[in-house]
């Protein structure tokens, strides 16, 4: 059979997101499914690494969706022209999108509707494209892959959909998020947080994240707490957007932008503690790369966040930066509380694997075949 698969979001050195979990479940079903051949289809020049197997076929399709109208043009045109013209019998997309023309089984990954939420924490052109069509294109697919119950729900409440038609299918976590030692840990803070324990935040700099209250709560928290600093993993999502680092904290908190993940798997590691403060969220995958690397967690009460970390976290009210702070106070103070959460996330971590993520996935497409 030829299925066709959107890879759209796997770039060279900029596996984010989508990415990230296009690249570990494509490449496990290309590899394991040998009988099919996968077109992977990409709207800009791949790299070979991303072509996984004998029985992959790469297709390039202009142009590149760097823009939410070009993605529409993208779904609309080139996209229907090439399920047409490769005899194409299913398609599966990991970032929500589908023709909404083609006559063949479509199957999509929606991750959350943190744009049906807060609408206004995305570009006015951003946000119309996300609520005009992604109900429309969870109404055109055959079923619809989400990646927590949280969010089984909310797609199901937001869009009317009935809830038969929805399975979860829970993130993995990369094996190459493990503890490091002592030494190692010594050396990363030396290089990036002035040799003293830090804070890690991982993540798009994005409205939802929340990283500005985030900071608010640090600058609370140092006024009795000097050791620590704060460390902020990611880059901005939207080109335009800036951050308000209090005045007090400034050379305490450090940024590295977007890094390669040999070196995130270290700077995760060797954190004292992750604090992730997202008031929305469909996963929030750095929860379980903490867990993977024996780092205790605190976390945003909210959305799927709960349901992913269970007792491998002390949770705050997102909107409220004293709760934070006190928070960072507790898992500092309190070491009996830490090595209990480092043994809950532990545990809690064996149910977060790529392997079963990409198995469960390939058995929902193979029943549209």
């Amino acid at each position: 059979m030829n299925i066709a698969i959107n890879c759209r979001h796997l770039l060279k050195g900029k596996l984010e997101g989508f990415g990230n979990y296009t690249y570990e479940i494509t490449k496990r079903i290309c590899e394991d499914q040998k009988e099919h051949t996968f077109y992977l289809i990409f709207d800009r020049d791949f790299d070979d690494s991303f072509v996984f197997a004998k029985n992959c076929i790469p297709i390039k399709l202009y142009p590149p969706t760097r823009h939410p109208f070009l993605t529409l043009f993208w779904t609309r045109y080139p996209l229907h022209v090439a399920l047409k013209r490769y005899d194409i019998d299913l398609f599966w997309s990991p970032d929500g999108i589908c023709d909404l023309r083609a006559k063949i089984p479509q199957v999509t990954t929606i991750h959350d509707l943190n744009f049906e939420h807060y609408p206004e924490d995305s570009p006015k052109w951003v946000s119309w494209y996300y609520r005009r069509y992604y109900p429309r294109y969870a109404h055109k697919a055959k079923q619809i892959i989400t990646v927590s119950e949280y969010s089984k729900n909310d797609i199901a409440n937001c869009y009317g959909i009935d809830q038969k038609k929805i399975s979860v299918v829970y993130n993995g976590v990369s094996n190459a998020y493990r503890p490091v030692s002592r030494e190692e840990k010594e050396e990363y803070q030396k290089s990036y947080t002035k040799g003293k324990p830090y804070f890690i935040f991982v993540g798009s700099i994005h409205p939802r994240k929340n990283v500005e209250r985030l900071l608010q709560a640090f600058e609370l928290f140092r006024k009795k707490n000097q050791e620590y600093q704060l460390l902020i993993v990611g880059s901005n999502m939207w080109r335009k957007q800036s951050l308000n680092v209090p005045e007090a904290i400034e050379e305490n908190v450090f940024f590295t932008g977007h890094v390669q993940m040999e070196i995130l798997t270290k700077l995760m590691a060797s954190a004292f503690a992750l604090a992730y403060p997202p008031y929305f969220e469909g996963f929030g995958i750095p929860l379980v790369e903490a867990m993977k690397c024996d780092v205790p967690i605190l976390s945003s009460d909210r959305t799927c966040l709960p349901e992913v970390a269970g007792d491998a976290a002390i949770y705050f009210d997102p909107f409220d930066i004293v709760h934070m702070a006190n928070s960072m106070e507790e898992i500092v103070n309190n070491s009996s509380k830490r090595e209990k959460l480092i043994e809950n996330g532990q545990i809690k971590a064996r149910n977060y694997d790529w392997d079963e993520a990409a198995s469960k996935t390939w058995e929902i497409l193979r029943e549209f075949l």
